[in-house]
């Protein structure tokens, strides 16, 4: 049983792979860009729902076996960080799979070491951190918008690497995507949520000020690849102007990446209820939400 449950993870991580290599050279033939038909809805959600499967399957194995993983999500902003976020938590048990998304530092946490507030989000044994943005921030807004000085910069660049391969040798296993978007795309999601009262409080004062900063952004971004894409912990692509395939294309990478096996428990049995004999309380005396639909 086991060995029949080794080789279907074998052949499940090897198809996963297989699909995040058809993908990226799918998208390097055509120069970045893809052509292919719009992923209709319903074959979309039919794939989510298959690979949102596989993580509930790859969260208990790395519940089970302990192991720590971080996953780490930068971009642009509207590049689509925060939707895989949401479809990857969607269905994981929060509390192996959790969320940071840690807000402006405080007066007392500008004085820290820059690292110090995030290791405590770092993971213990059989947990998953997923970083909706992390200490990359000093390599990207920080630098680009003043929030940082010269010499903070070249530090961060400096220790960021030493401080992953403490992760990685500490038994961390560290992921990173940099969700790229095109400056059509992202101009087109910023009107969408600016005429969208649902969707107005993504868009903060920084997101507007990021706009007149496209080319600093870029070449920040450049060089954070160039100081920080190391072999132990590379930097993943996702070509995220189609919101959809990008999303798909990275749970399924990010399975391909997590060494695991099938290890769901049997079905559980319920037991019986208890037959004591009970009296409810008079329907009067409780209050109830109105039925309004």
């Amino acid at each position: 049983m086991a060995k029949a449950s080794s080789k279907a993870s074998d052949e499940r991580r090897l198809t996963a792979k297989k699909s995040a290599s058809a993908t990226s050279a799918d998208q390097a033939s055509r120069g970045g860009e893809s052509t292919r038909k719009e992923l209709t809805r319903k074959r979309f959600e039919t794939k989510l729902l298959e690979l949102q499967r596989e993580l509930v399957i790859m969260q208990e194995y790395v519940r089970a076996e302990g192991l720590k993983v971080v996953v780490i999500f930068e971009g642009r902003d509207a590049a689509g960080k925060g939707g895989v976020i949401k479809r990857i938590a969607e269905r994981t048990n929060p509390r192996i799979c959790r969320v940071v998304a840690l807000p402006a530092p405080t007066e007392r946490e500008k004085t820290q070491w820059y690292f110090q507030r995030y290791v405590a989000h770092l993971p213990a044994a059989g947990e998953i951190v997923l970083f909706d943005r992390s200490w990359y921030n000093r390599a990207g807004v920080e630098r680009v918008m003043g929030f940082c000085t010269e010499r903070e910069y070249e530090e961060f660049m400096r220790s960021c690497p030493e401080f992953e391969h403490m992760l990685v040798r500490s038994g961390i296993q560290l992921i990173k995507y940099w969700f790229s978007v095109s400056d059509h795309e992202q101009e087109r999601r910023f009107q969408a949520r600016v005429h969208d009262p649902m969707r107005r409080w993504k868009l903060s004062p920084m997101d507007l000020e990021s706009r007149a900063h496209w080319v600093a952004y870029s070449r920040a971004k450049d060089e954070m690849f160039r100081y920080t894409d190391i072999k132990v912990a590379p930097w993943y692509v996702v070509q995220a102007d189609d919101k959809r395939r990008a999303r798909l294309n990275c749970i399924a990478h990010l399975l391909s990446l997590i060494d695991y096996e099938d290890l769901t428990p049997a079905p559980l049995e319920l037991p019986p209820r208890a037959e004591d004999a009970y009296l409810r309380p008079p329907i009067e005396e409780q209050t109830f939400v109105p039925n309004a639909y």
